[in-house]
């Protein structure tokens, strides 16, 4: 499974991309249901607001991608940010 993550926003505007391949990690298993749970619809109670300087994401497995910004990021789609661009950097 192939993740990607791409950030964009924040107070100096600089993006940052990074990818994993999951294919050849012993971890892979974690990798590809906290991929599959970040990608999954899920409801907000309020619209999301743009945040001044907040971060915008794109996160793209295996050619599905969903957006998603701070700080409105689901639990399942901060760790899995934390995890690529720590790892695919």
């Amino acid at each position: 499974m192939r993740i990607q993550v791409h950030r964009t926003g924040g107070f100096a505007g600089i993006e940052r991309y990074a990818e994993v391949d999951t294919s050849e990690r012993p971890d892979a298993a974690h990798w590809e249901a906290l991929a599959t749970r970040a990608l999954a619809p899920h409801r907000e109670d309020e619209p999301s607001a743009v945040v001044p300087d907040g971060f915008s994401y794109e996160i793209t497995v295996d050619g599905r991608s969903v957006s998603c910004r701070d700080p409105h990021l689901t639990h399942e789609q901060r760790e899995l940010i934390r995890m690529v661009l720590k790892e695919g950097a």
